[in-house]
């Protein structure tokens, strides 16, 4: 019967039945969170020292770090407290503000994706006019645009989810504060917070998505027009890694959507562990990404290093 105005905290289980293999499990997700730490901080180090990488394109891949690093962070450190020292507690504005951070993020970064998606259809479908239309000052303020738009959506589900009352266990079945493994342990009806979450999801995954193809569709357009087919293969190997950033990003959010969803009959910690993969992997391999494939990239960490 206790009310939010001092609630009590949650309990993170970590990964439900595998709790034996909680130390074995922790350390290949250690070694990732090391790996987008490294790997996104030697991305910002290049672009912010190397003058030739200051352009829209790259202050875009800067975005993309500082938000892997903050959506990471907001996550690992907690889960390898649970994995490591059976830290299981989370307070209950902590469990909350974590769940903000991964929601915000996850719609920041995919306003990026759809601005990058914007550079990529600029610089090659009009590139004469690339530099008037895509300033500096101009990419900061779609970055800005994009941090409001997640912030602004995500602000009243928070509201809508810490006013409900919490009064059955306090165990989430989770390795952090999932949105729908929490809204199962409200003792009150949880249908307006979760309509409102799918609409929310729907208009901004769906509008990025809609947009992005759209986008590169075009792109595809102006490509096949090319003369030489040695252009047609540079203008497609620049745009190669964002479209493998954008399959990694939205394919493995709708799979761990879903399964959180619907189960399909797939267990317990095999859902858990396809959620945290989705919080971990695409961190660590967006900057590998960009280094392997963009030769501008790849230099700049070179010259860093």
């Amino acid at each position: 019967n206790r009310s939010n105005t001092n609630p009590l905290p949650f309990l993170l289980m970590g990964i439900p039945g595998l709790e034996a293999l909680h130390v074995w499990i922790s350390i290949p997700f250690c070694f990732m969170y090391i790996m987008t730490l490294l790997g996104n901080s030697m991305v910002l180090l290049a672009v912010r020292l190397d003058k030739s990488l200051h352009e829209p394109m790259y202050y875009f891949i800067s975005m993309l770090a500082v938000i892997d690093l903050i959506f990471s962070t907001a996550v690992v450190p907690k889960m390898l407290g649970v994995f490591w020292w059976d830290s299981r507690e989370i307070g209950f504005e902590a469990c909350f503000i974590q769940m903000f951070f991964i929601h915000t993020f996850t719609a920041v970064e995919s306003g990026v994706l759809l601005a990058m998606s914007f550079d990529r259809y600029i610089a090659i479908c009009n590139p004469l006019r690339y530099t008037i239309i895509l300033t500096s000052s101009r990419t900061i303020q779609i970055g800005l645009l994009s941090l409001a738009r997640g912030a602004g959506v995500m602000t009243p589900l928070m509201c809508l989810l810490t006013s409900l009352p919490y009064c059955k266990t306090r165990v989430i079945p989770h390795s952090y504060c999932e949105h729908m493994a929490v809204v199962e342990l409200a003792c009150a009806d949880p249908s307006v917070s979760d309509l409102y979450s799918i609409i929310v999801a729907t208009l901004l995954v769906g509008t990025d998505s809609v947009f992005i193809t759209f986008s590169y569709g075009m792109i595809l357009r102006s490509v096949m027009r090319l003369p030489s087919q040695e252009a047609r293969l540079k203008a497609l190997r620049t745009c190669g890694s964002h479209v493998s950033i954008i399959l990694l990003f939205y394919v493995g959010g709708l799979l761990s959507m879903y399964l959180q969803m619907f189960s399909f009959g797939v267990a317990p910690h095999v859902q858990v562990l396809v959620a945290d993969f989705y919080l971990i992997v695409p961190p660590m391999l967006n900057p590998l990404i960009y280094g392997i494939k963009m030769k501008q990239v790849q230099e700049g960490i070179f010259k860093l290093l």
